[in-house]
């Protein structure tokens, strides 16, 4: 940990916004050289301008990609884009506009030219193929409607970042994602001078204005007991950590008369006001500890009674959540995603008996405690959210979610919502439960400890090349020759999700006890080791060890 986490930034942790802004549009990348090439990971393309690996370049041959791509699978409808508040989504939303509106897409942008979280990109995209109608949501056929949304999420100001959503109004598959990546970089290979673009693309004829915030606010209550939330009078306190939630909030609040604050309502491309995270870096993640030591500070007040019944934080573009209470600090996302999960599945009626629970495989086994008491069906996918879209769409899925606060759930009626992360209404969620319950979500999940044990759940990364990485990834269950973790009998060796057969670019062992998978960084030399067990502390360490050995052993 950096000898600083958890305490507020220095001039000296500040971006020089005219400098990154400035190299956007000065360096040139190579598109032969690896770390300067368009590559899309579960989130998009992302890099930082200062390392030539999100330059306008990048920007116009990705959006030029997907005008082809687009049509070549007959989407005809509006583009829906939106924007975060870091300091490259302005310059890249305006390269793709330019592109977009010589190439004569039908597209939308904010009508408030604000910020606009990913969620209600997602629901915009899905409201209009069809979504909350009584004609329900289709994903094929013509007049659909896809989007992009420029963000590099909960990154580091230096970083931009770049993604589509296709008419399924969630993140591209990885179909989309190759061919739009490899057409991209040979745009920049044959030079991106050519690609025609529109000098004034807001006054362009297919430009259009529309009002994210209006549309997605007001069918809130159509996924949430809003009525509750207000009759409790639950105080809440809502940190948008100068993302693009900032705007949302206060509306909310005020449009269903909730007794909502707005903990600080300040966009700074620098994050000046943020403390540093775990390793020293400003980030924008919810779910961390010391990214959110200013919010955690504020509900522990200065001795006296905490300022707020529930607090929470969003990342840079409002996918992701952090819930703070005043009886048991930052939860962690995995218990917090236990708390939702049963929660939704005892107060929806209406949801449908066969209708499951989506996890990725990484995220805690006490899910599938919870999951398997309740009588349910658990789906567990590989890490990406990409794979709860289906589900979600059909209803198949009532909640799918992610161990890094990323989550989405049905309409009170059992229809989708949105089919990309949503930290707004994961947030407004933790309210619900306060005021239904009578109990905060820490309260509930002391309650899932009693019934289904506690455990011990850590991220630890280990040095690995490129090519280990690379062996990793293609890993069979064969090359686990282990018989045991940690002492006890290994159960099974896993290399693709049992949801739904995907490979999941790593490994999973488990025993009746513990588990632990081990996946390649997409930016990093190291492999990342997920592990939990439910016997100790301790034995979660000794869990982590023997996933090294494990791994070792089988990379040779």
């Amino acid at each position: 940990m950096h000898e600083r986490a958890g305490q507020p930034a220095q001039p000296e942790d500040l971006i020089d916004v005219d400098a990154v802004v400035g190299a956007y549009y000065d360096r040139t990348p190579d598109p032969d050289n690896p770390d300067q090439q368009v590559v899309f990971g579960t989130s998009g393309h992302r890099g930082s301008s200062l390392d030539t690996a999100f330059n306008e370049a990048h920007i116009i041959a990705i959006t030029a990609a997907i005008v082809e791509y687009r049509r070549s699978q007959g989407t005809d409808g509006p583009l829906y884009i939106g924007k975060d508040t870091h300091a490259l989504s302005g310059p890249a939303t305006t390269s793709a506009l330019e592109v977009l509106a010589a190439a004569g897409v039908d597209v939308r942008v904010d009508a408030r030219d604000g910020y606009t979280p990913t969620p209600a990109v997602s629901h915009s995209i899905l409201r209009h193929n069809g979504a909350g109608s009584s004609e329900r949501v289709r994903v094929q056929g013509p007049g659909l409607a896809d989007g992009i949304v420029v963000t590099p999420s909960h990154n580091p100001p230096r970083d931009g970042g770049f993604k589509y959503n296709p008419p399924h109004g969630g993140p591209a598959d990885s179909d989309a994602t190759s061919w739009i990546a490899n057409r991209a970089n040979d745009l920049m290979r044959s030079g991106v001078g050519d690609i025609p673009r529109a000098s004034d693309p807001l006054h362009a004829e297919n430009v259009l204005k529309h009002d994210y915030m209006l549309t997605y606010i007001d069918d809130l209550d159509a996924v949430l007991d809003i009525d509750a939330i207000r009759a409790s009078g639950v105080r809440i306190g809502a940190d948008p950590l100068g993302g693009a939630a900032v705007a949302y909030w206060g509306e909310i609040g005020e449009r269903y008369g909730l007794d909502l604050t707005v903990v600080n309502p300040t966009v700074d491309p620098r994050w000046a006001f943020m403390t540093l995270d775990t390793d020293g870096k400003i980030r924008m993640d919810c779910s961390s500890p010391n990214a959110m030591a200013s919010l955690r500070r504020i509900m522990e007040g200065s001795g006296g009674e905490a300022p707020y019944d529930i607090a929470t934080g969003n990342d840079a573009d409002a996918d992701r959540h952090g819930i703070v209470t005043p009886d048991g600090g930052l939860m962690n996302p995995n218990h917090y995603l236990a708390v939702a999960i049963e929660y939704l599945f005892t107060h929806r009626p209406d949801w449908a008996a066969g209708t499951g629970v989506g996890k990725t495989l990484v995220s805690s086994a006490l899910i599938d405690r919870v999951v398997a008491g309740m009588g349910r069906t658990l789906l567990e996918v590989p890490v990406g959210f990409k794979w709860f879209v289906p589900g979600l769409l059909d209803g198949g899925v009532g909640f799918g979610g992610e161990e890094s606060a990323g989550a989405s759930f049905l309409r009170k009626d059992g229809t989708v919502w949105t089919t990309d992360k949503d930290g707004i209404l994961l947030a407004l969620l933790a309210s619900e439960i306060l005021a239904v319950t009578g109990k905060t979500p820490s309260q509930l999940h002391d309650a899932q400890v009693a019934a289904h044990g506690q455990s011990w759940y850590a991220r630890v990364d280990a040095p690995a090349n490129r090519e280990q990485k690379a062996t990793l990834a293609s890993l069979s269950p064969e090359a686990v020759t282990a018989t045991e973790l940690a002492g006890q009998p290994i159960t099974d060796r896993l290399v693709a999700a049992p949801g739904n057969g995907a490979k999941i670019g790593g490994l999973k062992v488990t025993t009746a006890d513990a588990w632990f998978a081990a996946r390649p960084s997409g930016t990093e030399d190291v492999y990342k080791i997920y592990a939990e067990s439910f016997v100790s502390p301790e034995h979660l360490t000794q869990v982590q060890d023997a996933a090294r050995q494990v791994v070792s052993d089988a990379l040779g």
